[in-house]
């Protein structure tokens, strides 16, 4: 299980870049949800999900509740470059109607830069 998900988090002073790596369902649920939860508030939280294999009715849940907490605070979480399978179970789920979801060239690094790499923190679960 310890590689099944990876996240990696950039802060900076408007944005919070979050890169989600692997597979979120039952199993890795919880370390999503909770590296989603120790983001700090910033009135944007963009979650890049272009390496995600595999997107469960638990990790649907989890970006839900993480969107309704960001927004609850004032910020706006955004969904960036979902892979294909991903795209699919947003547009299944109609989640891709509740957030907004980005190209990966409107992707900002943590200063407000284009994005390039993520930096800093890395979560494994």
């Amino acid at each position: 299980m310890g590689e099944r998900i990876d996240v990696q988090v950039s802060v900076g002073d408007q944005v919070v870049l979050v890169r989600v790596a692997g597979e979120v369902d039952i199993a890795t649920v919880a370390a999503f949800r909770s590296a989603l939860w120790s983001v700090p508030a910033r009135p944007v939280i963009q979650v890049e999900l272009s390496e995600l294999r595999l997107l469960s009715a638990a990790g649907v849940r989890t970006l839900l509740a993480a969107h309704l907490r960001v927004r609850a605070c004032g910020g706006e979480l955004v969904l960036v470059d979902p892979s294909p399978v991903v795209a699919r179970v947003l547009r299944a789920t109609g989640l891709h109607r509740v957030m907004p979801i980005l190209e990966p060239a409107r992707v900002v690094d943590a200063a407000g830069r284009p994005a390039v790499e993520p930096a800093n923190l890395q979560l494994a679960a």
